[in-house]
């Protein structure tokens, strides 16, 4: 399907909600993941039966189905996926720990208001699995959104390092000081006749065919190459990556490789296939030519993210291109359903996640079409005008979500009982 485009004009004639969608959604679901890795594509699709949340982590291609415009709201590099779980820890190329987006797969040039709606019905999605009231949720909502217009209005970008952050996420970055690398591998390898083997355990890896390793490792041996100490990329092992929801049963790799020598100096590295993004047919403005997806997702990152993590470059092998970066232990995400029943600890983190969105629109602006600087500025303070119909599509959104969830719940629950 070709990319539409449409004028600001077009954007402000759309509807600002709609009613639910009756559309086959078990079929959807199965056209987007075909040809993927038949293993962990059976795992998530159970994931997605799961509950509701795990649903739209996993069925982005859905959300954006006739999307409104919402009025006309400034073009933004977004990450096309902003969800509550798309925000973690990671160590950045500097060596210092970051709590930031960490997920660009689906990364586009689109109106800033896709973003935020889709934040905005993962806070209402997530509060049914957390308890939390309808009214406290929308109160979340709003504490994300006060955020991020306080900080457009500020107009400068900043970030959330352990020296800055509050609450949960204060406490998620001072956990990870204590989290080594030698631990951190003997958590995902094994120790065979002293060296480290990579851990089959079905959870974080599976095994690869002779095919997929004589590939990766061909093309490590080619990247080394191209680096100051080529040792250090020397392949240990290989494996079949775990990891994430959407993105399960695409072609991913885990690689262990030399690093600095020793059993404790090895490192870990993500080797992904970078496919188009899920957004693409439904986009209301022309992309810029990249090269390969692997360029779009990097430079996207690039520009979103305050630092960016350790090795994240795009590479090709073959006519296919993949993103590479670093495995790291400070790699994490929040665990939501430790708020304790404390709304405050959840609005602490509404206000951290909100900030950072507006910090990487900030940053990026003025970036092949986004909007400059002034321009969030202002968008910041008309957000009177704004936010009353964001609130009003998540709201109607976050049913769809339900509404399709069951549908396809149910229909996965019946084929398991025909089996």
């Amino acid at each position: 399907m070709s990319i539409r485009t449409l004028t600001p004009s077009d954007d402000r004639k759309r509807p600002t909600s709609a009613p639910l969608r009756e559309r086959d959604v078990v079929g959807l679901i199965a056209s987007f993941n075909a040809g993927r890795d038949a293993e962990r594509v059976t795992q998530k699709y159970r994931l997605l039966a799961d509950n509701p949340f795990a649903f739209l982590r996993g069925t982005c291609h859905l959300f954006y189905q006739d999307f409104p415009g919402l009025g006309q709201s400034p073009l933004a590099w977004i990450c096309g996926d902003l969800h509550l779980e798309n925000f973690g820890s990671y160590k950045g190329d500097n060596r210092l720990t970051y709590f930031d987006m960490n997920d660009f797969d689906e990364a586009v040039l689109a109106p800033a208001s896709w973003e935020l709606v889709r934040f905005l019905v993962s806070v209402l999605v997530a509060a049914d699995a957390l308890t939390v009231p309808p009214a406290q949720a929308i109160a979340l909502c709003h504490s994300f959104l006060d955020a991020y217009v306080g900080n457009l209005v500020e107009g400068k970008a900043r970030w959330v390092e352990r020296a800055t952050a509050d609450g949960m996420v204060r406490d998620l970055l001072r956990d990870l000081r204590l989290r080594e690398r030698p631990a951190f591998l003997d958590r995902r390898t094994d120790i065979r006749k002293g060296k480290r083997k990579l851990r089959l355990d079905g959870i974080k890896a599976l095994p690869v065919n002779e095919a997929e390793r004589e590939k990766v490792t061909q093309f490590m041996a080619s990247y080394a190459e191209t680096r100051q100490t080529p040792a250090f990329f020397r392949v240990l092992d290989v494996a079949r990556r775990i990891a994430g929801t959407g993105s399960l049963g695409q072609e991913r790799y885990a690689v262990l490789v030399r690093g600095r020598g020793g059993l404790d100096g090895n490192f870990l590295l993500d080797l992904k296939l970078a496919s188009s993004s899920a957004l693409s047919p439904y986009l209301p403005v022309v992309q810029p030519p990249w090269q390969t997806e692997a360029e779009r997702i990097v430079a996207v990152q690039k520009r979103m993210q305050a630092i960016s993590p350790a090795f994240l470059s795009a590479v090709s092998i073959g006519d296919q291109s993949y993103v590479l970066k670093e495995l790291l232990p400070q790699q994490d995400r929040l665990s939501l359903e430790r708020w304790g029943g404390k709304l405050r600890r959840l609005e602490s983190v509404m206000r951290t996640m909100g900030s950072i969105v507006a910090w990487s629109h900030l940053r990026s602006g003025g970036r092949q079409g986004s909007a400059i600087a002034d321009e969030w500025i202002a968008y910041g303070h008309n957000g009177k005008q704004w936010r009353p119909a964001l609130i009003d599509y998540a709201q109607t959104c976050h049913q769809q979500v339900l509404a399709d969830w069951k549908q396809y719940a149910n229909a996965y629950r019946a084929a398991l009982q025909t089996r």
